[in-house]
């Protein structure tokens, strides 16, 4: 009895080594992904704050010995022509950002609805098929794009940047919301409807409210990409005024100096709407996430 005792025991020692083992292994791992993540915007942040000659000092400096804010003084300053470029560049992100986010939004929830709840001739095909759009690189669409957007008149305009950011950002935006609604009971709708509510009313008083972790994921997913987009805001748009920031910042580039600290200060700004938004709705974002992709 005593040997099959410390058999069992060894065996439980060992499996508990085993567990141990993965789980530092995944520590470990974890700090590994921080610091591949966070060390450029440290980085960013350091260089954002040296003067131009430490900025370009070789070995670099890991440390200014006299910080400054002098680049994001200029940045935020309206009485120069860089900070009055770079607040027009900023509110022309902003704008066109949450315009492709609302429009996504507004287009999505009825569509996955649709999808989710209704059963139509094609339903499964037409689902599928929107999708096909994220099937191919960016890039191939653009010169049609181009050609659409000049015949109807768009090019150097927001919207044309709108409705082309809608193009990438709908097929997903629709298949996690539509996994999301799945994950509701139908039965909560049949009984609003019981008690005399319309199929709207349903909706916008049962659905809405559960669906609210979907939506915010989904208005997340949206704005990052229209805020971080580059290819098309390039492509589309030649006039200064009309300019986003992912196409302003190159402005600090120049044939024959670049602005190193005004660079990292203006891609550091730029980097900081997208970080805050997704650490304040992170949590709705890995709910939606997973309530979506799980068949209760």
């Amino acid at each position: 009895m005593s040997t099959i005792a410390e058999t069992a025991s060894r065996g439980q020692a060992r499996h508990r080594m085993r567990i141990d083992g993965w789980r530092w292994g995944g520590r470990i791992f974890l700090v590994f992904m921080l610091l591949y993540t966070a060390l450029p915007m440290i980085w960013m942040l350091i260089t954002s704050i040296k003067s131009g000659f430490a900025a370009m000092q070789f070995p670099p400096q890991w440390w200014p010995d006299q910080p400054t804010l002098a680049s994001y003084q200029k940045l935020l300053d309206p009485q120069n022509s860089v900070g009055q470029d770079f607040l027009r560049f900023f509110w022309n992100s902003l704008f066109v950002s949450t315009a492709t986010t609302i429009l996504s939004v507004i287009v999505a929830v009825p569509a996955a609805y649709a999808f989710s709840r209704f059963t139509f001739p094609g339903r499964n095909f037409l689902f599928f098929a929107v999708l096909l759009r994220n099937m191919f690189p960016a890039v191939i669409f653009l010169v049609p794009l181009f050609i659409l957007m000049r015949a109807i008149g768009l090019v150097n305009t927001h919207g044309s940047l709108v409705l082309t950011y809608l193009t990438f950002g709908l097929p997903l935006a629709i298949w996690l919301l539509k996994g999301f609604y799945d994950n509701i009971p139908v039965q909560l709708e049949q009984a609003a409807r019981i008690d005399g509510a319309t199929r709207l009313q349903a909706f916008l008083l049962i659905v809405m409210p559960l669906s609210a972790p979907g939506i915010i994921a989904t208005a997340i997913y949206s704005f990052i990409g229209a805020w971080n987009e580059y290819i098309y805001a390039y492509t589309f748009l030649s006039k200064n005024e009309q300019l986003t920031l992912p196409v302003g910042i190159q402005r600090f580039f120049s044939e024959n100096t670049t602005d190193f600290p005004g660079l990292m200060a203006a891609s550091f700004m730029m980097s900081v709407p997208v970080v805050v938004l997704f650490l304040v709705l992170q949590r709705y974002f890995v709910r939606a996430l997973t309530e979506g992709a799980v068949k209760h």
